[in-house]
């Protein structure tokens, strides 16, 4: 459906705000071409739907995506990447969506950026425990092979 080629996701960056959810003046995209462009698959797409994140029109049969509901699957899929719950991924891109005062989203956002540091940095904490266990191990068991007189490999 769409015309022109799009960029990549690396190469586009997410505008300020997404587009108004009644302009519809914009290029259509399939759901085949937003699978293709994110490298997902439709069902991700679908699923996705279901989860209230995206709200294509229909042209018959056909799903139809506006350039609305791209932005909001790059959003998506960018707070998946950051690790985020697709609850809270909700909650930010409706917020990102609302034509409100931006001041509660952005303070909502920087919570949930702030309690995902403190979960990646208690993830590398216990990562960095792990990995001197790890270490303490092959060191006692190298030692007892060179007790056996046994090599390491």
């Amino acid at each position: 459906m769409s015309i022109a080629p799009r960029p990549s996701l690396a190469d586009d960056p997410v505008e300020d705000a997404l587009p108004d959810a009644s302009d519809t003046a914009g290029p259509l995209f399939t759901i085949t071409e937003l699978a293709a462009e994110f490298d997902i698959t439709p069902r991700a797409i679908r699923f996705y739907e279901d989860m209230g994140l995206l709200t294509p029109a229909r042209a018959g049969r056909n799903r139809v995506y506006t350039q609305r509901d791209r932005t909001r699957l790059k959003l998506t899929l960018r707070g998946k990447r950051l690790g985020l719950s697709l609850q809270d991924v909700k909650q930010l891109v409706d917020m990102y969506d609302s034509q409100a005062d931006t001041v509660p989203q952005l303070r909502a956002f920087l919570g949930v950026l702030d309690q995902h540091r403190r979960q990646l940095r208690q993830q590398l904490s216990d990562i960095e425990v792990t990995l001197a266990e790890i270490a303490q191990h092959e060191e006692r068991c190298h030692a007892l092979l060179a007790e056996a007189g046994q090599p390491a490999s």
